[in-house]
């Protein structure tokens, strides 16, 4: 049986998490990431340290703090219809989640963070391109088609699996019932317009509620990213109105380093790393604005620089790592 370490609550102290893989290794690093599939580098030793070059300096940030980490395996592609374009029969899909999950146990094995807690996630992306979705997948399809990846990285070894940059309650409801039904714990971050909606049209708050409806509150926690800070104005603004407190499900923030929208990221050509200082600096004051929040980190454009800002800005705030997890 997997023993997995426990998750963050309320009221715990922060977890720092790791910035934008894809855009770092492609525009700082030089690496082809052929459709933003990191789990590519997971082929060879070169591209391997690759990817410990790239976390390794989230652990030391983490140590240096005091503050747990999540640290998410370069899986976001590493499903079905993006992966099989790329050459991976289902065999290789499945050996490069285990892969990157093993990755990461060795990294955390290679750390010694003492009473700190570092989280390995499995991630999984959506189906479709999270800024063009193109046709909805319904629940029960949602399910069928992320069950083998969920069943994957669970076994693996990952303490949780969170799905990022999602669009639609419906496939969020998949992923959360193929995740109840591998064991594993799920976390569901949806990403948001300038106008604080999903792509579907739901607010958060309205996606939220339904997923945790139609699965009886199976996620462990929500979180947003890819989008930057100072759009979660919007977004909160946009669900003042639902009945219920649905603001203490959201725990965790992986934002843009960009204030740019999803369009004009998707047609960028180069790298917009926004200011590492003001990131760290919004980090903080979200958090001092939602008390339930507890994991802040990266998503694209961002790099162990911001990261760093996160945690001076935590430090600089007084915020206290809280009870070990473990």
């Amino acid at each position: 049986m997997t023993t997995r370490r426990p998750l963050p609550r309320p009221g715990s102290g922060p977890l720092l998490t790791d910035g934008g893989i894809e855009t770092d290794l492609i525009f700082r690093q030089g690496w082809d990431l052929p459709s933003f599939a990191a789990f590519v580098l997971l082929g060879d030793e070169a591209g391997r340290e690759a990817l410990r070059a790239y976390y390794r300096p989230y652990l030391c940030i983490a140590k240096d703090a005091g503050l747990g980490l999540v640290l998410e395996s370069p899986t976001w592609r590493a499903s079905r219809d993006w992966a099989r374009p790329l050459g991976y029969d289902a065999r290789g899909i499945e050996r490069v989640n285990m892969h990157g999950v093993q990755l990461l146990h060795e990294l955390r094995e290679e750390f010694d963070l003492g009473a700190l807690t570092v989280l390995i996630s499995g991630c999984v992306g959506p189906r479709a391109d999270g800024f063009h979705p193109g046709s909805a997948l319904s629940e029960d399809r949602a399910e069928r088609y992320h069950s083998a990846q969920v069943r994957t990285l669970a076994s693996s070894g990952a303490d949780l699996v969170t799905a990022l940059t999602l669009t639609c309650p419906a496939e969020a409801i998949g992923i959360t019932r193929a995740a109840l039904r591998a064991d594993v714990p799920v976390v569901i971050s949806f990403t948001v317009e300038t106008d604080g909606r999903l792509l579907s049209g739901s607010t958060l708050a309205e996606a939220v509620l339904e997923v945790d409806a139609a699965t009886e509150g199976g996620p462990a926690y929500y979180m947003v990213n890819c989008m930057p800070f100072t759009h979660l104005r919007n977004t909160l603004q946009t669900g003042s109105s639902a009945s219920t407190d649905w603001r203490s499900r959201l725990r965790g923030v992986r934002a843009n380093a960009s204030e740019r929208s999803h369009a004009e990221l998707d047609a960028a050509t180069d790298l917009d790393d926004g200011d590492p200082a003001t990131f760290g600096s919004q980090a903080a004051a979200l958090r001092a604005q939602l008390p339930a929040l507890t994991v802040l980190g990266g998503c694209c454009g961002t790099d162990s620089r911001h990261v760093q800002a996160v945690a001076r800005s935590l430090i600089a705030a007084h915020v206290t790592p809280g009870p070990p997890y473990r």
